[in-house]
């Protein structure tokens, strides 16, 4: 069962290249278990008794369960976790050949990826894709993904640089990071070669895409890995291993009083300040209305958010083999051995002595162990959607995540028993 769960990661992120698509099949999975889409620009009908979800962007989603207790009462019980990993996107007019020999293509950083993890593998290409509708403000929107290695970002031969062993190599993100395509030849047509490489791939002519979201990623899926198949090696883990175990808590779980709630917000890498992210006020819009579709009034709504617990989900740091000395003295999280509560004097997170018991008790009510990350005292760590989130909203939560190594690597490393504990504590949480 444990290794199930951790399998079922890999092929989710497998078939997610984008945040487009990790939305997309979340979208799938829900609406195959009975939830119910609903349009910002329409109307909700909300029923107890139903299942809803709302996307943004096609790279945000957010479902609820409606809870059978009143809402002001017993307000919300919230997963929150994000769909973006760092990544390249393609630039406009991309084309770059080379000596006449060449097409490399122009990219752009998103977010911050360890980059030399990037040289040498095959990529591929994925995302949205906008073609022209009848509607001059609402344009057909389409993905794609190529499912086939088409690009490699090479690196430069040790005998160009004979010291990258010992003092490493500093990388141009213009220069260093451009991604190869194809071998120019006589009959070779480079200019709009990737809008009718696009079009061929989507079988329509090119005149009628507007503009594309395109994206790298590494084709090669992940795997088990270690000698009793403990770790789990795949890219994307932050955090679409976070959005994956809310989403199976979410479907696993039974009704109760609270209503539940699954956000997977876009853009955590780049700070959350878009439509579709943590920092904008679309969470809070959407419960908003579900507070007033379920009868309530503005009084019953503050007490709602009063009476509510969120949990910030993405991944955590593990002590790592070959420089514990970058971690804190006395917390150590390793691998598998449960989610990892985060906590920051200077509220990086949101956790505090009360948020952090509630969430002990969830784990000791799964049955699962759980874990204390702090930062060493001499190293800034980073941010994630808590204290975004409540920005907008006061309310009780804690910030947690499961242990990785090499965050933000092309390929990174989580336990395959984490991704079972973790999941056991989101349905234990959901099912309060």
């Amino acid at each position: 069962m444990e290794k199930q769960a951790a399998l079922e990661l890999i092929d989710f992120i497998n078939e997610s290249p984008t945040n487009f698509h990790a939305i997309l099949n979340i979208k799938k999975e829900l609406i195959a278990h009975g939830f119910t889409q609903l349009f910002s620009g329409e109307s909700w009908q909300i029923e107890r008794g139903k299942k809803y979800f709302v996307t943004k962007n096609h790279s945000s989603l957010y479902a609820f369960i409606p809870g059978t207790g009143d809402i002001a009462e017993n307000g919300f019980k919230l997963i929150c976790a994000h769909s973006d990993s760092p990544t390249f996107r393609i630039k406009p007019h991309a084309e770059i050949p080379v000596e006449g020999k060449y097409l490399k293509l122009n990219t752009e950083v998103y977010g911050g990826p360890i980059m030399y993890t990037w040289f040498d593998r095959p990529l591929s290409m994925a995302g949205r894709v906008l073609i022209k509708s009848d509607n001059p403000l609402k344009p057909i929107i389409q993905f794609i993904n190529f499912k086939r290695p088409l690009l490699t970002i090479p690196h430069l031969a040790i005998h160009f640089n004979r010291a990258v062993n010992d003092q490493g190599n500093p990388l141009s993100k213009q220069k260093d990071m451009l991604p190869v395509l194809a071998m120019i030849n006589e009959h070779f047509e480079k200019d709009n070669f990737l809008l009718k490489l696009i079009a061929e791939e989507m079988q329509i002519p090119a005149e009628n895409i507007l503009d594309f979201d395109l994206t790298l990623y590494n084709f090669e899926k992940g795997c088990l890995t270690g000698l009793n198949e403990e770790f789990i090696s795949c890219g994307k883990l932050d955090d679409l291993a976070m959005a994956h175990a809310g989403l199976k808590a979410l479907i696993d779980s039974k009704e109760c009083r609270k209503t539940k709630v699954l956000a997977i917000f876009d853009n955590e890498e780049v700070g959350s300040g878009t439509k579709q992210g943590a920092g904008s006020p679309i969470l809070r819009t959407i419960i908003e209305r579900v507070v007033f579709g379920m009868g309530g009034q503005t009084e019953d709504l503050y007490r709602a958010i009063h009476n509510s617990f969120m949990i910030s989900a993405d991944m955590a740091h593990a002590l790592h083999p070959n420089y514990t000395e970058k971690h804190d003295p006395t917390n150590h999280p390793v691998m598998n051995g449960g989610p990892v509560i985060k906590i920051n004097a200077n509220q990086k997170y949101i956790t505090d002595g009360d948020s952090a018991a509630v969430f002990q008790t969830i784990c000791q009510l799964a049955g699962v162990p759980y874990q204390t990350f702090v930062n060493h005292s001499d190293m800034a760590g980073g941010s994630t959607l808590g204290n975004i989130l409540l920005s907008q909203m006061e309310m009780r939560g804690v910030d947690i995540g499961n242990p990785m190594w090499a965050m933000h690597s092309v390929r990174e490393t989580g336990g395959t028993m984490d991704h079972h504990y973790v999941i056991k504590a989101f349905t234990a949480f959901y099912n309060i």
